[in-house]
């Protein structure tokens, strides 16, 4: 089984570092709460797109 690493978001430490981690294969998220716990899989770099270029819809 592949090590994947984990990253928090910068923005985390003001809420006790609860935030959501980003691994390093950009592609799965997960709660920084609940490490253990189950993991979003996909194209997280399409979703950042998104959310920076603003097609989600506001």
């Amino acid at each position: 089984m592949k090590q994947v690493r984990w990253r928090k978001s910068s923005y985390s430490g003001g809420n006790n570092g609860q935030c959501v981690e980003l691994a390093h294969t950009l592609t799965e998220l997960r709660d920084s709460k609940n490490p253990t716990g189950p993991a979003l899989i996909g194209r997280i770099d399409a979703l950042i797109a998104a959310v920076k270029n603003g097609p989600l819809g506001h």
